[in-house]
């Protein structure tokens, strides 16, 4: 994918809209990171540009207070709104069922909002299992997850086969990868 203004622009938006957000990990690496990593994972797996786009966006709407769908519409197309309002959940719902309601929706998910949901579970995993690695007790950082060690596990290996089936493969095969370090 070729650097492109609209690109620019969401990089430059998620990094005022996520400004003083900081990972939920207990470190004080800034939240942009996230999305960043998101988007380089999709560049990588040589998605469309909108995909790209929507990772830098992809927790916008949900994180920050300033930010609609209509919003990343208006200023980012109609592609990408649509697939950050896919990934968007509604925090009205219980943890489990924001988990379940994740795993139900992968089949009518475009194929770009898939692509981004792959990545954005594949960079969550991989900083989880490289936190876990350096932790001198890692029991202390499931604390960190509403889910502790075991829902969190499952709800992300129910996500994962349900992402799998869809993902391109550049993203399918480190996902499951990594799936599977996290679980031994």
């Amino acid at each position: 994918m070729i650097y492109s203004y609209n690109l620019e622009r969401a990089i430059h938006a998620a990094i005022a809209a996520h400004d003083g957000q900081y990972r939920k990990n207990g470190d004080s690496v800034p939240y942009i990171v996230h999305p960043l990593q998101v988007a380089l994972y999709l560049a990588r797996a040589g998605c469309e540009e909108s995909a790209v786009v929507a990772g830098v966006l992809h927790d916008i709407v949900e994180d920050c207070e300033d930010w609609t769908v209509e919003r990343v519409e208006l200023e980012f197309g109609a592609e990408v709104a649509q697939i950050v309002e896919d990934l968007t959940e509604d925090k009205s719902l219980t943890w489990d069922e924001r988990k379940q309601w994740a795993v139900d929706h992968v089949p009518t998910m475009s194929a770009g909002a898939v692509a981004v949901k792959a990545a954005d579970k594949l960079q969550n995993m991989s900083s989880l299992h490289a936190t876990l690695a350096e932790a001198a007790d890692p029991a202390e950082v499931w604390k960190h997850f509403k889910g502790g060690r075991e829902r969190t596990l499952a709800a992300s290996r129910a996500l994962v086969d349900a992402l799998c089936e869809r993902a391109p493969l550049a993203l399918s095969e480190p996902l499951r990868a990594v799936m599977a370090d996290l679980e031994r």
